[in-house]
């Protein structure tokens, strides 16, 4: 391995991995965790399942900010998601990009 990918390579780790924990600390401080995990479902889906249903579909960015603003009931079930009104909508749209990235 050459001097410049010895620098480099630990670099592009960093990086390919920062976008599973980019925004898991603005949901930790909005309390997002209280009814999700990352991984599996607490009283809502996991954000994995949230993305993977989601990332297929057309404006799923802003149909997801919006419901992280509004709140939304009856697509997981019958527990209702309450609008988090600790969020402003550029942090939502922040929240919903990084969720869609973790299908």
């Amino acid at each position: 391995m050459t001097p410049g990918a010895r620098v480099l390579l630990p670099l592009l780790l960093a990086v390919a991995a920062a976008p599973a924990s980019a925004d898991l600390a603005l949901a930790t401080s909005k309390n997002c965790l209280s009814c999700h995990a990352v991984e599996h479902k607490v009283l809502g889906p996991s954000f994995r399942s949230i993305g993977a249903r989601y990332a297929s579909q057309p404006n799923a960015a802003d149909m997801l900010a919006g419901k992280i603003l509004r709140g939304s009931s009856g697509a997981w079930g019958p527990n209702p998601m309450p609008p988090n009104t600790q969020v402003t909508e550029p942090e939502a749209k922040k929240l919903a990009a990084w969720v869609l990235t973790l299908r």
